[in-house]
C-alpha cells in the first residue's frame, strides 16, 4: 500500500466520539508521559533518550498513518508515544538547553498556532471529525504533539516558575479544563476551539499529578518513584484501551446483526 497525502479513508482516523473514557484515557497517558520522560531522562543521556522515543514514535505513527480506519490500539498506542516524546522535547529543551519555561511555554504556544493556521488554511476545518485524509491526520499529530509540549511546559511553569508546587497546579489545571466544557455545554460555544483548549489542558493536569506521585518528599512530592508511577499508568492504560476494544467490537458486531 502506497503513502499518499490525498489518500481518502471512509471515516475518521480518530474516535469517531468524545466519550468520558476519551478524556480518562488522555488525562492518564499526559500522567504516563510525564512520569515516563522523568524516569528516562534522569537516569540516562537526555539527548539519547529523546532519540531512542523519536525513533519509537516514528514507528508508531507509521503503524497508525498507514492503518485504514480508525484502529482503538493503534491510535491510543500512538497517543502514548506523543505523550512520551513531546514530554521528552520540552523536558530537554529546558535541561539541556536552560531555556526558562516561560520562553518555552510562549514559543511551543506560537508553534501551535501556526500549525492551526497551516492545517485551518490548507483544509478549511479543524474538526477531528474530518480527519478523513492523510494529510488531515498528519497536521492533527503534529498539532498533538505540540500541544503535549505546550501542555509540558505549562505545566513545569506553575509548579516551578510561579511555586504553586505540584498538587496545587493538578488543582489549578481541574478547575481549567471544567472552563471549555462548560463554554459548550452551557454557551454552544464553538466546540473545535473548546475541544482544543481542554486538548492543551489535559497535558498540565495529568503532568502535575504525575510529578506529585513521583516526585520526592522533599520537593513537594509522594514520593512513590517516577518509575513506579509511569508502570501503574501505563498498566492502568493497557487495561483501559484493552476494554474499549473490547467494548467497540462488541458494538460493531451488534450493528452487523
Amino acid at each position: 500500500m502506497s503513502f499518499r497525502l490525498d489518500r481518502r479513508f471512509r471515516s475518521t482516523k480518530v474516535p469517531p466520539t468524545i466519550t468520558p473514557s476519551f478524556w480518562g484515557l488522555k488525562i492518564l497517558t499526559t500522567a504516563m508521559g510525564e512520569a515516563t520522560s522523568d524516569f528516562f531522562v534522569n537516569r540516562f543521556d537526555p539527548r539519547l533518550a529523546v532519540v531512542c522515543a523519536a525513533v519509537v514514535f516514528a514507528v508508531v505513527l507509521w503503524w497508525q498513518l498507514r492503518a485504514p480506519t480508525y484502529l482503538t490500539v493503534t491510535y491510543w498506542g500512538a497517543v502514548v508515544m506523543v505523550s512520551v516524546f513531546g514530554t521528552m522535547c520540552a523536558d530537554v529543551v529546558h535541561v539541556e538547553f536552560k531555556v526558562p519555561y516561560t520562553v518555552s511555554a510562549i514559543t511551543f504556544a506560537l508553534v501551535l498556532i501556526v500549525v492551526f493556521a497551516m492545517w485551518n488554511r490548507v483544509e478549511g476545518t479543524l474538526s477531528i471529525h474530518s480527519i478523513t485524509t492523510t494529510r488531515r491526520e498528519l497536521f492533527y499529530w503534529a498539532a498533538v504533539t505540540v500541544a503535549f509540549a505546550l501542555g509540558t511546559a505549562v505545566g513545569d511553569f506553575t509548579a516551578y516558575t510561579a511555586k504553586l508546587g505540584y498538587f496545587s497546579s493538578g488543582l489549578l489545571f481541574t478547575g481549567l479544563i471544567i472552563l471549555p466544557a462548560l463554554g459548550f455545554w452551557l454557551a454552544r460555544t464553538n466546540s473545535v476551539l473548546m475541544f482544543w483548549i481542554a486538548y492543551v489542558l489535559t497535558r498540565p493536569l495529568g503532568a502535575s499529578y504525575a510529578d506529585w506521585m513521583g516526585k520526592p518528599k522533599l520537593v513537594s512530592g509522594l514520593g512513590w518513584g517516577s518509575g513506579n508511577v509511569s508502570l501503574v499508568l501505563t498498566a492502568v492504560i493497557v487495561v483501559g484501551v484493552g476494554a474499549l476494544a473490547a467494548a467497540e467490537a462488541r458494538q460493531k458486531r451488534e450493528v452487523r446483526l
